[in-house]
């Protein structure tokens, strides 16, 4: 396995508190590796040299996804981050709002656009440094 630079972190998105989910739940979220800056945002000139460690591993109750961190360009931000698992499809799909402007550190609260185009709440419960 490739050592990655200090700047690579595991971090563990839950869900936050919802309608559904009035408590939140450890059972629906994610858990992937991205560069982090000083400040706490994805560093894209980190992903770029290690893209393929960038890797996310959806939780859903019992069903598990693997995938990958991937940087597209457009949108908003004229660029965007997603979590892709697979053939590349854009269906299977899921992408952060604004992923590229917030800061991953824990309590801070991020939202995902699933692959049916709901937007899902996730808090930040950590960020640790990738062994």
């Amino acid at each position: 396995m490739t050592k990655l630079p200090p700047a690579f972190k595991r971090i563990r998105l839950n869900l936050a508190r919802s309608k559904e989910f009035p408590s939140g739940s450890t059972r629906h979220g994610y858990e992937f590796v991205a560069p982090l800056d000083s400040a706490g945002h994805i560093d894209p000139t980190q992903w770029h040299k290690h893209r393929e460690n960038c890797r996310v591993r959806r939780f859903w109750n019992d069903d598990e996804e693997l995938g990958r961190l991937v940087h597209k360009p457009g949108g908003a931000e004229h660029a965007r981050w997603v979590f892709d698992y697979g053939d590349g499809a854009e269906e299977d799909e899921e992408a952060g709002y604004r992923f590229g402007s917030h800061a991953f550190r824990p309590g801070e609260y991020v939202t995902i656009r699933d692959e049916a185009g709901e937007m899902h709440t996730f808090r930040v419960v950590s960020v640790e440094a990738v062994t």
